[in-house]
């Protein structure tokens, strides 16, 4: 019977998100398909530096280790990069003992058409087009800052993954008026809807996964822990909290900052991955933690 993944948490990355891809992808976008690939296979054998999404799937596959009976998380390698340019890769993975078997390598064409097939829960690139694809097909995914991380001393023994609010775990619905009619109409439709839950945004199903991930371990010992970081603030709080007791849904910490600096925050919660749709907040917030921005699905 062929294999599943029904009962896994499906992360998909892009090589670039995964390793440090700057100098090869300088070589693609200055000499062009030719010259990158004699680049990639001279060098197979040198090993990639971790790019900003090594610690999370890091840490992630770490929790396969803690219930040896189930496997808990699968990481799917989603690369542009053809067969024979893809050995350096598989060479780096194998380096760092990551626990990933599976990818798909696209040979140039557009990867996110194959995040189906895997069931991807979570999709992480630096390539705009096939992100704003991935979201316009209701997966949850993140155009991923490449800046290398700055230490490998991040300790690893608990997954934290913090997430804007509006237009990430929730719909964008109420973002829209706080843009086109300012601050007191967003407040006062909040106060409003106090009692109706949020619709769901690009991230909700996903933190729903997590969620039910969190319930098989005891909760003052959970290997994962989730904040909300919003620039919301009180009256229109209560809407947020009812919204994910609506869903059923666990955050551990919740940071109401209304309009204070994000990254001071999660400076201080130190998340594996901070997910916003906005680059205002997410820029400055990939100075200090890894960070992806979620566009906007495409109505």
């Amino acid at each position: 019977m062929p294999k599943t993944l029904n009962d896994c948490l499906v992360i998909a990355i892009s090589s670039r998100a995964l390793f440090d891809m700057s100098e090869p992808n300088r070589i693609y976008e200055e000499e062009g398909l030719t010259a990158y690939s004699k680049y990639q296979i001279e060098h197979e054998s040198d090993v990639l530096k971790p790019g900003s999404g090594f610690p999370l799937v890091q840490a992630l596959l770490k929790l396969n280790e803690l219930i040896p009976q189930k496997r808990l998380v699968e990481v799917v390698i989603m690369s542009h990069n053809s067969a024979d340019t893809s050995l350096r890769i598989f060479n780096s993975i194998a380096h760092y003992g990551l626990d990933i078997s599976r990818a798909v390598l696209s040979g140039g064409s557009s990867i996110s058409t194959y995040l189906e097939a895997f069931q991807a829960d979570l999709f992480l690139s630096a390539f705009e087009a096939d992100v704003n694809m991935a979201i316009n097909s209701n997966i949850a995914a993140g155009l991923i800052y490449t800046d290398p991380i700055r230490s490998m001393d991040q300790p690893i023994d608990q997954i934290r993954i913090a997430f804007d609010g509006d237009a990430v775990l929730f719909s964008d619905e109420s973002e829209r008026i706080y843009q086109e009619k300012g601050l007191e109409a967003f407040v006062r439709n909040e106060q409003e809807k106090a009692q109706k839950p949020l619709p769901e945004g690009p991230f909700a199903k996903f933190l729903k996964t997590i969620s039910a991930l969190q319930e098989q371990f005891d909760q003052d010992a959970s290997p994962i822990r989730t904040a909300l970081v919003t620039a919301r603030s009180a009256p229109a709080h209560e809407r947020v909290i009812k919204t994910l007791r609506a869903w059923n849904v666990r955050i551990d910490e919740a940071f109401f900052l209304g309009g204070l600096r994000k990254q001071d925050v999660l400076q201080a919660f130190k998340p594996h991955i901070f997910f916003d749709d906005q680059a205002v907040h997410a820029d400055p917030a990939s100075k200090v933690v890894p960070s992806a921005r979620v566009p906007y699905k495409n109505s």
